[in-house]
């Protein structure tokens, strides 16, 4: 029986269909990996992607940075949390098994008695009665908001870290600032000291001389001839402390602190090396770090994610001008004179330090022009960003290379992202974008630094990056000789430590005590952790 032609066509038409879908499918997997075809099912949703766009499965499974990082925390209250590690290097140490643990165990320990919490409640009462009986359900430390935005970032990771040593949870002081500059860190309930707390409106007036200041205290024999002990002491450890206050940073005189429910701090220096002075510290100091010079490179990246409107500057400015360049120059540059500058002895320094140290290349001032058999995609990109008051540093070196080639045919781009002139502590919108110039320069490949400055040291901490110094120039306004020195390690100087032996009694070298805490680069008598 013949066939119906229309049968026949509308058949070969369907095979046609059918082969087409067959060539589509055949063209979109050929380049697909084979373990990418068979695990197509299993395949999230949502890629994390690095900031040149690229798809990292790695940067997915490092999010927390190791375990550092607690999981389960809204990412949309605050994007810098996890997206940090899509910008940062990776880590090349890691956090050891007994920093992630207690870290989850103070995390545990703060939502069981942070602001508003039935024994934080229990404990604000020992306060307004002013009596103790020896009881309490927690104990805490409360970090007063003091100095500028470097000193509280540095001052607030050495009380954390005081406060996991000795089982205290951490209270900070709003101040005028901290909760427009950083998320909270911790899930479910706020590091922030609610407003009605008793001692608030006090912080501004504690000084040495407080009837409730630790070395007020001790030199007035006032805890020795009490029979009841008080439900708070401040501890005055700023800059100007004197020898009692010192003693804060002694054995004995920490059995004791170890007994009041409340202790409340000022400090503007980063007192971490003379905790590992203490002897009862110093196994557990161990323990958590077992590289001594990551302390701050992990507290930093655990407790300070900036908030989304600061995060929001770190990744505009990124990836406008750094992330395509081969190489990124950080400078941080602060001077410590009156005045805006730029100061021509300064740049000076500055120019000679990074010839010296091949961190920029070479320039061609002569007027015959060199020939370099390169093509423009040859030729090396290096991103130079500069953080200072003063815009006439950036600008110098930026006409610098504009009206002179390099050697080997590079090609420099210099930015900065602000000028303000002068410090302004107490404006947000200033502290915000020094915030974001700290981050930025922390995600450098190489850095520069001015000496004796925290903005500097904790934008080399949060980078895990071993800086040059910018040697502090001299006192008749002439650059020192040599410019530069390459630090030893990536932790912050402390400025201002004690150098005494509570064993003895008497005054000491501290930095002769042990091995990995020697003296500073950049200031003679400070105390920085080394390997």
């Amino acid at each position: 029986m013949a066939q119906n032609p229309l049968k026949f066509i509308g058949f070969l038409i369907i095979c046609g269909m059918f082969l087409t879908i067959l060539l589509t499918a055949s063209v979109i997997f050929k380049d697909l990996p084979s373990d990418s075809v068979k695990n197509l099912p299993k395949a999230n949703i949502v890629d994390v992607k690095s900031p040149n766009g690229t798809v990292n499965s790695e940067v997915e499974k490092d999010k927390l940075l190791g375990g550092l990082l607690p999981s389960g925390i809204d990412e949309t209250s605050c994007l810098s949390r996890y997206e940090s590690a899509l910008y940062h290097k990776e880590l090349f140490h890691k956090p050891s098994s007994y920093l992630i643990s207690r870290l989850r165990d103070y995390e545990a320990l703060h939502k069981q008695c942070g602001p508003q919490t039935k024994s934080y409640n229990r404990s604000v009462e020992l306060i307004k009665s002013g009596q103790y009986n020896e009881s309490a359900d927690c104990n805490y430390l409360v970090w007063i908001s003091f100095s500028g935005l470097g000193n509280r970032m540095l001052t607030l990771a050495s009380a954390f870290l005081y406060a996991l040593l000795t089982n205290r949870v951490l209270l900070v002081d709003p101040g005028v600032n901290m909760p427009g500059l950083f998320c909270e860190p911790f899930q479910d309930v706020s590091w922030l000291i609610p407003p009605d707390f008793p001692l608030l409106n006090q912080f501004s007036t504690f000084d040495q001389k407080s009837p409730r200041s630790y070395g007020y205290m001790v030199k007035h024999d006032v805890i020795s001839n009490s029979s009841t002990l008080p439900p708070y002491i401040y501890l005055h450890l700023a800059h100007d402390y004197d020898d009692q206050d010192k003693l804060f940073f002694c054995d004995q005189d920490q059995s004791f602190l170890k007994k009041i429910p409340w202790l409340v701090m000022k400090t503007n220096t980063y007192f971490v090396p003379s905790l590992f002075l203490i002897p009862s510290f110093e196994q557990e100091l161990s323990n958590l770090f077992p590289d001594k010079v990551t302390i701050f490179y992990f507290l930093s990246r655990y407790l300070f994610h900036p908030t989304n409107s600061v995060w929001g500057l770190v990744k505009r400015y990124y990836q406008a001008y750094l992330e395509r360049a081969d190489e990124k120059l950080g400078i941080q540059i602060r001077v410590l004179e009156t005045g805006v500058g730029p100061f021509k002895y300064v740049l000076d320094q500055i120019i000679d330090c990074t010839m010296k140290e091949n961190l920029l290349p070479q320039v061609n001032r002569s007027s015959e022009p060199i020939v370099l058999n390169q093509t423009e995609k040859q030729r090396k990109t290096i991103s130079v960003l500069i953080t200072s008051l003063s815009p006439g540093y950036s600008e110098e070196i930026r006409k610098m290379y504009w009206e002179n080639p390099t050697v080997r045919g590079e090609i420099v781009s210099v930015y900065q992202p602000s000028q303000e002139e002068y410090q302004q502590s107490e404006n947000l919108l200033h502290e915000k974008k020094a915030l974001a110039e700290m981050y930025l320069l922390s995600l450098s490949d190489k850095l520069i630094t001015s000496a004796w400055s925290t903005f500097g040291y904790v934008a080399q901490g949060l980078g895990g990056l071993k800086p040059w110094i910018l040697y502090k120039p001299n006192e008749n306004r002439t650059a020192h000789n040599p410019p530069c020195v390459r630090a030893s390690s990536f932790e912050p100087c402390f400025h201002a430590p004690p150098n005494y032996d509570c064993k003895m009694k008497t005054p000491t070298d501290a930095s002769k005590i042990v091995p990995h805490v020697r003296h500073c680069e950049d200031v003679s008598w400070g105390l920085k952790l080394f390997d």
